[in-house]
């Protein structure tokens, strides 16, 4: 007997991943920036207070990964003293600046206040073709610089990307740098065309590059020395599951070690993003109030969120989404669903897989 995925039930999940936006400030202007942040000043972002009070609630859930990240977050004067905090409730403090900030002694702050990795974004393979899609000469240079300070502290440190049609054929040679650089993990990101993104979405690569891309991803899992991951891009849990049966391997902790843990799109089902003024969202890209921090408990909006609980029910999942045999593992990306139809559980728009229809 087919039972019915979808359940009226609220349910809970568990928090494994934080991204808070602790400022909106910048020092550079990426085409793609979910937020089209600039230097500011914005109003209304968390003091310190309030951003400890977070940390505190933020605990009460679990011992999530908290991401600090802006904007640039080294551009908020008591960013220390906030990831300091973090370390000493139990929290896994990391951060997302831009590298370009970073010297000797923000460094060594960072690794004081347990910053235990940090994401430096390369889009590009060169200092010409970073730099352009960052919107500032020298950005390269800075990022580079800024690793090796954070190499010198003994942190632990991870590449990000962006794929666009702009640098698609620069992945490999970016991937190659990671290596060199000895980061720990090299992150892709498919675009999603939200904030200054979409004034970019010509740029946005198809639905048959994006699956191209993927295996090639997942190609290069044994050729380099680092754990490599797909960000908003969802379709790679299938495709790790589809190559790892073509291979005649499990799908296991142990073969294939974080990727095998970790679902496609896990916004509002183990992750959250917090904005600069505290509205939680299921991701930076997907601009859904699930609630404000500043006048609900943190805990409370995450166990209680209506847009949350039906996040975590796919059985609302709509479209060929709906009707996937991997819609637990993919789910497709929530926030490029809701860009192209203005509906959050309608189907991936860049997919080209055709699923298997399930009995529902």
């Amino acid at each position: 007997m087919n039972i019915p995925e979808h359940s009226t039930e609220k349910k809970e999940s568990s928090l494994r991943l934080v991204a808070w936006e602790t400022t909106r400030n910048c020092n550079l202007s990426c085409k793609h920036c979910r937020a089209s942040a600039t230097m500011g000043p914005y109003s209304g972002e968390l003091d310190t207070s309030a951003s400890l009070k977070l940390l505190d609630q933020i605990a009460q859930v679990g011992k999530p990964i908290v991401i600090l990240t802006g904007g640039e977050p080294l551009l908020r004067e008591d960013i220390f003293e906030v990831a300091g905090y973090g370390t000493s409730i139990g929290l896994r403090m990391v951060m997302a600046p831009n590298g370009t900030l970073i010297t000797k002694p923000i460094a060594e702050k960072m690794a004081k206040a347990g910053i235990a990795r940090i994401s430096i974004s390369l889009d590009g393979a060169t200092a010409e073709s970073h730099d352009k899609f960052r919107g500032v000469k020298g950005a390269f240079e800075g990022a580079l610089c800024g690793i090796q300070y954070a190499k010198d502290a003994e942190i632990e440190f991870q590449i990000n990307t962006t794929i666009t049609k702009t640098n698609l054929d620069e992945i490999p040679a970016i991937l190659d740098l990671a290596v060199k650089l000895e980061a720990a993990a090299h992150h892709i990101f498919l675009l999603v065309p939200t904030g200054r993104g979409k004034y970019i979405v010509d740029q946005e690569i198809t639905a048959r590059e994006y699956e191209n891309t993927l295996n090639w991803f997942y190609d290069q899992r044994d050729t380099v020395p680092l754990q490599l991951k797909a960000t908003c891009a969802p379709h790679y849990y299938r495709i790790l599951r589809q190559r790892a049966k073509e291979d005649g391997k499990s799908v296991t902790f142990k073969t294939h070690g974080l990727d095998a843990v970790t679902r496609g799109c896990l916004g509002g089902i183990g992750f959250c993003f917090i904005s600069h003024t505290g509205i939680v969202q299921p991701c930076g890209f997907l601009d859904l109030n699930c609630g404000d921090v500043t006048k609900n408990k943190f805990p409370d909006i995450w166990n209680d969120s209506e847009i949350f609980h039906s996040l975590r029910d796919y059985g609302q999942l709509k479209g060929k989404c709906g009707q996937c045999e991997f819609r637990r593992v993919c789910g497709g990306c929530r926030a490029r669903a809701f860009e192209a139809t203005g509906d959050y559980l309608a189907e991936e728009p860049l997919c080209t897989y055709q699923p298997q229809v399930l009995s529902v």
